[in-house]
């Protein structure tokens, strides 16, 4: 009964193919524009979650200031002194490392690029996970005297070195020559955006001797032990900090600890909502593809009418006659969540590549977009059924 049906309702849907395509064309943009979204939402969040894992594990960063961005604050940079204290008083810590950083013009013969010199120490690469392509980090007495030695991000060998291996070169950071003697994996975009990878590394002292002119240091990335409480070791290095910042008890800190796994769940949370708010805008269409169906379905009742009565005459059944309208919208409605669910691959092939973010495959959003496109059939297509089962078979006859 159902396959006769079934098939009624395909030979019904074949006569007039054009109509047929126009009616699911609504369903169509409607499951490839959520299915779409949804799933470069889902890239892109597996993109933050990436790029802050690259960032290294079990990290807190240090910086002054009581808030960050627009409007932030001045505040005291910090001292080597703190670092010393750090490294001996809060047991908790791993690795520290310390930054200060300034934007200079890297050239090499006739090639220049403005970029970031960031001085640290070797502890940096252990705290951010990441190691040397090529050549080798700084070596104790290149980080005590402050010798010009530089490591190099692959956005900076890119732009000086185009195909070349930059180690053992020498290359201009603003005033003075540097050894080249590494080459930094590539890192990508880190979550906020900026590229990782645009950046010069050098030991602390020669950045604070010969380009910043200071002692001071901007910021601490912190890499906290396995085993130790991520809350511990922030609350004892914010109570170090107080004291050596001579901070009263009632004074607020003039300093911020972001712990990145924090940050990392906050940005992908945000994601996550931005994602499923897109998704349900998409879904928007669907309820207009729906009202397609629930029109064409009407239109068709009205066409066969004489059809639908001479079917009741002799001897149907008022649930035969819905039951194969009903299975005509489901069958369009399903075939439109087919085609929809196709270009939706396409696009979000394209758009990931395009965005620069993972293609994510989400079965359980696939078959949540079919299974809906399907209801949205047997929901707009059950009035045109209804009314259609409810025809005086004697007046559907003399229909014209």
């Amino acid at each position: 009964m159902v396959w006769n049906t079934l098939c009624l309702a395909v030979r019904a849907i074949s006569r007039n193919v054009m109509r047929s395509v126009l009616t699911i064309l609504g369903i169509v943009i409607g499951i490839a524009a959520v299915v779409t979204l949804v799933s470069v939402g889902k890239g892109a969040t597996k993109s933050v979650s990436d790029q802050i894992a690259s960032m290294g594990t079990n990290q807190l960063i240090i910086m002054p200031g009581k808030r960050f961005g627009p409007g932030a604050d001045s505040a005291p940079n910090f001292k080597v002194g703190d670092l010393d204290a750090m490294r001996a008083q809060v047991p908790a810590v791993q690795a520290i490392a310390p930054i200060a950083s300034k934007g200079v013009t890297a050239v090499y013969q006739a090639k220049n690029w403005s970029t970031v010199v960031t001085g640290t120490s070797n502890d940096y690469l252990t705290v951010t996970n990441w190691q040397p392509a090529a050549g080798r980090s700084f070596s104790d007495t290149e980080e005590r005297s402050g010798r010009a030695a530089c490591m190099l991000g692959e956005t900076v060998r890119k732009k000086l070195f185009a195909g070349e291996n930059p180690v053992g070169s020498s290359i201009r950071v603003g005033a003075f020559s540097c050894d080249v003697i590494g080459l930094l994996k590539a890192k990508g975009q880190a979550a906020m955006g900026q590229d990782q990878d645009d950046t010069v590394l050098m030991p602390l002292r020669t950045v604070q001797r010969r380009m910043t002119g200071t002692g001071d240091i901007s910021r601490f990335v912190v890499s906290v032990k396995q085993t130790a409480s991520m809350q511990r070791a922030t609350d004892q290095l914010t109570s170090l900090l107080r004291e050596r910042r001579r901070i009263g008890e009632k004074e607020d800190d003039d300093f911020r600890v972001l712990d990145t796994r924090q940050l990392a769940e906050t940005l992908t949370g945000t994601t996550r909502v931005l994602t499923m708010l897109l998704g349900a805008v998409a879904a928007v269409s669907l309820l207009v593809g729906g009202i397609g169906i629930m029109n064409i379905m009407l239109v068709s009742v009205a066409e066969r009418t004489r059809e639908i009565g001479i079917r009741l005459a002799v001897g149907a059944l008022g649930r035969d006659v819905l039951l194969q309208f009903l299975i005509e919208a489901i069958v369009l409605a399903a075939i439109g969540g087919v085609v929809g669910l196709a270009f939706a691959a396409g696009a979000s092939i394209g758009l990931a590549r395009l965005l620069e973010v993972p293609y994510v495959v989400d079965i359980s959003i696939n078959a949540v977009a079919l299974m809906f496109s399907a209801l949205v059939g047997i929901v707009f297509g059950y009035f045109p059924a209804r009314r259609a089962a409810r025809l005086d078979p004697i007046e559907a006859v003399r229909h014209e």
